[in-house]
């Protein structure tokens, strides 16, 4: 099938199976219908992105990264990222669909795969360009699988072995074996990242950091800001100012409270580091949240 014949496919898949909640029936495929260009912040997990309609820019530090339709993108961690549809609207909204990289998927067919390109140790977790026509035909068969609910259990986990496949074969192979590989610079670090995330609020000591990796603290802080653009700590921060604004949605009164449950002991601090990241101070942000 065509290229354009498969992105009309996946366009009209997406807005008829999209939801709120972005789940859907097969495990791992989220879809997403988006109608405001509005800011947006969250922390990734290991995806692959095909972008049906529309486009999206997202920050990661002081990287920018850009993909629009027929584009993939790939994120091989868990990043706290910005970022924003572009033009989406509820006549033209943003399309597209994600995909979960799981590393014990991901591991058994490096085996097989051919050798690639290596590329610089400590590499960026994220990549993106065109989609070849074998991704988005394999897409377009999963979304598929919607309509045929029986079918999910047997031809899911195949059609995504394929998905993974055509990854490590193409240009960004190199890229996605570090998710499946035990030894890489990028699981490594995922140690620290997973300590980060899971223990945000908690103070930060870059040795700990480099011992639960492996690493030199020296090595540790080259390989962390090259994958994830930040340094370690603002990694945390942005971690925990983003699971602050999550938290005043729900508690808009509470702001001194909000900011010492994600590690702050300074509400001035806290406050100045909010307005920083999110353009207004958490009190004025949290109302705008409710009112959305």
């Amino acid at each position: 099938m065509h290229r354009d014949q498969l992105l009309t496919e996946l366009r009209e898949r997406i807005a008829r199976h999209a939801r709120p909640d972005l789940r859907t029936a097969v495990d791992g495929l989220t879809l997403s219908k988006v109608e405001s260009s509005a800011p947006d912040y969250s922390l990734t997990e290991p995806l692959l992105v095909v972008m049906a309609q529309g486009g999206k820019r997202l920050l990661l530090g002081d990287q920018t990264f850009d993909y629009r339709a027929g584009d993939l993108f790939v994120v091989t961690t868990d990043l706290p990222v910005s970022g924003h549809f572009v033009g989406a609207s509820p006549r033209t909204p943003a399309l597209g669909m994600a995909v979960t990289l799981r590393p014990d998927a991901i591991a058994p067919l490096l085996l097989q795969a051919p050798p690639v390109r290596r590329t610089a140790a400590g590499a960026s977790a994220i990549a993106t360009g065109p989609a070849d026509p074998e991704i988005l035909d394999a897409a377009a068969r999963l979304l598929r699988l919607l309509d045929s609910p029986s079918d999910v259990p047997v031809l899911a986990p195949l059609i995504e072995r394929e998905l993974l496949w055509r990854l490590l074969t193409g240009p960004h192979g190199d890229v996605i074996r570090q998710i499946g590989l035990a030894d890489s610079s990028l699981t490594h670090v995922n140690r620290a990242i997973r300590w980060i995330r899971d223990n945000y609020a908690e103070p930060l000591r870059v040795a700990d950091l480099a011992s639960l990796a492996g690493m030199s603290p020296a090595a540790f802080h080259r390989h962390f800001r090259a994958i994830t653009a930040l340094s370690p700590l603002q990694f945390q921060k942005r971690i925990r100012l983003q699971e602050a604004r999550s938290l005043l949605a729900a508690h808009p009164r509470d702001i001194a409270g909000v900011g010492h449950l994600v590690g702050y002991d300074s509400p001035s601090q806290f406050n100045r580091e909010y307005r920083r990241l999110f353009g207004t101070p958490p009190g004025q942000d949290a109302a705008r949240l409710r009112a959305g």
